[in-house]
């Protein structure tokens, strides 16, 4: 099955990123600049959490910053990852509230776990699965968030309907994500790119849509950040250019120079990190 070769291909990616020295991130360049500069987390945020946790964070935005997380919440992380956004949340939620992270990778889930022991909290969990068929009870999450993970998903609809079927009636979403409008042919078919988050992700309006049609209501985009040409070269030229970049997949293959600037240039403005708010319903 298509989808299912895309799943095991980005797990692969994200297992080999999350073993190499902590250089960089298969969404931007090293949590140093993304983290502090573009994503949103406080000094203070970072400082807290277990070093691991930060420098395999693999992000593109901080879906807890615009967010209205209170004690005794129950949350649910899409694409927990090494445990930066699920961490952060269990402090949020405090001892009364509960934190749940989901990832398909095992390292990463491994990576999670230590930090999970490291950091000391008894309220945070992450479990093995899927976004398109979360091992979550229906019904039972106050939030879902989720860090630059929707994209890589081969069936959309599916993780949308998911997000819908886990929240209580009333519960929210708040996802940080990348969205993209038209991509050269180069882009979409190129998978390194799409396990650096790019030539997976749809754009604003088909975002927005799947939402609703999943039943979500309230849906809109709470903050933007358009990259501009110094930033997607840092998270897309040396993958293409080195055939190995940050992602560490080493699967693309070196892409001359004069071809990674056309592509480059061709994207300016054209792909962004937003924070997209939805709502289930009250019935």
């Amino acid at each position: 099955m298509k989808e299912q070769k895309v799943r095991e291909s980005v797990a692969d990616s994200y297992a080999k990123a999350v073993s190499k020295p902590s250089s960089g991130s298969c969404c931007g360049p090293a949590p140093s600049s993304v983290v502090t500069q573009l994503a949103g987390y406080t000094r203070e945020e970072l400082d807290s959490l277990p070093a691991e946790a930060v420098t395999k964070a693999f992000g593109c935005g901080n879906p807890l910053a615009f967010s209205e997380v209170k004690e005794g919440d129950v949350l649910l992380d899409l694409g927990s990852g090494a445990g930066i956004d699920v961490l952060l949340a269990a402090k949020k939620v405090g001892p009364t509230g509960r934190a749940i992270g989901i990832d398909m990778t095992p390292e990463m889930l491994a990576k999670a776990r230590e930090n999970i022991a490291a950091s000391g909290m008894s309220n945070v969990e992450v479990r093995e699965g899927i976004i398109e068929e979360l091992p979550v009870e229906s019904g039972s999450v106050d939030w879902v968030i989720s860090n630059c993970v929707i994209n890589l998903s081969p069936e959309k609809a599916r993780v949308f309907a998911e997000i819908a079927r886990v929240l209580k009636p009333g519960g929210r979403m708040l996802v940080s994500d990348i969205m993209v409008e038209e991509l050269p042919a180069a882009i979409r078919e190129n998978q390194t790119l799409y396990s650096s988050c790019v030539a997976g992700a749809i754009s604003e309006n088909q975002y927005l849509r799947g939402l609703r049609d999943a039943g979500l209501v309230d849906v809109a985009v709470h903050d933007r950040l358009v990259y501009d040409e110094s930033q997607l070269r840092q998270f897309i030229a040396e993958e293409l250019s080195e055939g190995d970049g940050a992602c560490g997949c080493g699967c693309a293959g070196s892409v001359d120079p004069d071809t990674v600037d056309t592509l480059i240039q061709s994207l300016v403005g054209k792909i962004c990190s937003a924070k997209v708010f939805a709502r289930k319903p009250v019935k």
